[in-house]
């Protein structure tokens, strides 16, 4: 009998001990969210970081409706 073989047919009395309206995800379960969480807490932090460093300072004449250079393009410069 190999070695999977006989590890199975120690384990098969033990899933038969566990009730199946308690089973529970347990340590590993834990461990997994755990893990989850802390990746979602570092990356807001780093986005909230990153946003605070983004300029949200608009131009003067882009709020007065006309946008830098509009309506020059195509055309040749006067030298």
């Amino acid at each position: 009998m190999s070695s999977t073989g006989l590890a199975m047919t120690h384990l098969v009395p033990l899933a038969k001990e566990l009730d199946e309206n308690k089973v529970t995800p347990g340590v590993l379960g834990f461990i997994v969210f755990a893990v989850m969480a802390a990746g979602v807490w570092l990356l807001m932090k780093s986005m909230n970081r990153h946003m605070n460093r983004v300029n949200f300072e608009e131009n003067p004449a882009a709020t007065a409706g006309s946008a830098p250079g509009a309506g020059t393009a195509g055309t040749p410069k006067a030298e």
